[in-house]
């Protein structure tokens, strides 16, 4: 009866913490993973055109954030975060805030299992649901920004606690943390010396990159299709009629 009683609360509770918690290490650690297996599905769908490995990726990731709502403790990415980062000083946030984020997660997760493993439908606005869940791990993983987190500290009343970060409590920034106008100058630089060269990847490569070409097609109207497939035919015939005159 203990031990059922024990499965029920959710986060741990810690002493000095007036809320239960959640080591935030252990998740960006499991978001790491999560961004690694998501972006090899995507590389395996884009460049070897199956959706294999995607399916199963998905399955476990829609797993995964409902065991994360229900019980963290057992949900399998955090515990392989959990392995590797054992012998680090845990960082604790609060736990409300991460159940909110990843129910967020769960409620992306299930609709993309649908169309991804029962009813196979990609489309564009699928393919931008994954990219978008991508970002979300990534920016979790490697610069500690919880969306869910901050969403639910724009709707919650009172103000949460223990955030990921410490970005919930009032502090001065350190001079380490500020920019001078040097390095403005060069952040603003560098934003847009990598906007313009995704521009420039996304338009002018259009011939040679494998990704811009499917992304195209996917964008096209029937109309635009019938066109295509109409060109790809008659070079297919004029490609026939040269072999003829050898």
């Amino acid at each position: 009866m203990s031990k059922l009683k024990e499965f029920f609360p959710y986060g741990e509770k810690v002493p000095g913490y007036d809320v239960r918690v959640l080591n935030e290490r252990e998740a960006r650690a499991a978001a790491g993973i999560l961004f690694i297996g998501a972006f090899l599905g995507l590389t395996n769908g884009v460049m070897l055109g199956t959706a294999v490995f995607s399916e199963y990726f998905v399955s476990f990731f829609a797993l995964d954030f409902t065991i994360r709502v229900i019980q963290p403790r057992y949900a399998p990415s955090l515990l392989l975060g959990r392995f590797f980062v054992q012998n680090q000083t845990p960082e604790y946030v609060g736990a409300e805030q991460k159940r909110f984020a990843w129910l967020l997660g769960m409620v992306i997760a299930w609709p993309m299992f649908y169309y991804l493993v029962i009813d196979f439908q990609p489309n564009p606005i699928k393919v931008l649901v994954c990219l978008i869940c991508m970002a979300l791990l990534f920016f979790e993983s490697a610069f500690s920004v919880c969306l869910g987190c901050k969403i639910f500290h724009l709707i919650k009343k009172a103000k949460p606690t223990h955030c990921p970060g410490g970005v919930c409590e009032m502090r001065i920034k350190e001079t380490v943390q500020k920019f001078d106008p040097v390095q403005k100058f060069i952040l603003i630089v560098t934003v847009i010396a990598i906007s313009y060269g995704s521009y420039l990847y996304m338009t002018k490569l259009e011939d040679r990159t494998v990704l811009v070409k499917k992304i195209k097609v996917m964008l096209m109207s029937e109309e635009e299709l019938q066109k295509l497939e109409e060109a790809e035919y008659q070079k297919e015939l004029e490609e026939f009629d040269n072999d003829d005159d050898f």
